[in-house]
């Protein structure tokens, strides 16, 4: 019995990764947000994304911890590069997130968003904030729908 070999699955695996790594810096040149907060993005591939922010001065609140939202900013950013890496519009459907230990100024944190079902326009992502000591700080669950047009537009 002839069996494929392991290369055979190569090209299609190497083209769904360039194409997500294409989608994730077309989506970053175009998202001044997640720039200007510093949000860099580490890594993407079909399906995941993985996004590293360190907590700046201003990042934090009254108790001088950083604020909820900006938290809950670099998990969705990270969930829209993972939910995006198909080349089609996609955006959140809705969301949670749970915090689960303080963060400080100075800190770095990391962004893993990791697709759990994507079936027809919908698909559901986790994604965990760890701080510098890998950490869990908060868990995010984003379900996202995918809209009209791609990431990639003809004239890119």
């Amino acid at each position: 019995m002839d069996c494929p070999s392991h290369t055979d699955a190569e090209p299609s695996v190497v083209q769904a990764e360039l194409l997500a790594r294409h989608c994730a810096a077309q989506m970053y040149e175009s998202d001044a947000c997640t720039r200007w907060l510093g949000i860099q993005v580490v890594e993407v591939r079909p399906g995941y994304a993985r996004a590293t922010m360190q907590v700046r001065a201003e990042f934090l609140n009254g108790h001088a911890i950083c604020h909820g939202g900006l938290i809950f900013t670099l998990a969705d950013s990270a969930f829209a590069f993972a939910c995006n890496t198909y080349n089609v519009n996609t955006v959140a459907a809705g969301c949670t997130i749970e915090y689960l230990r303080p963060v400080h100024h100075g800190d770095a944190l990391t962004a893993e968003a990791v697709e759990q079902v994507r079936s027809g326009r919908t698909g559901l992502y986790d994604i965990r904030i760890t701080n510098r000591a890998g950490e869990p700080v908060a868990m995010f669950r984003g379900k996202s729908a995918q809209i009209k047009g791609n990431v990639i537009r003809s004239n890119d």
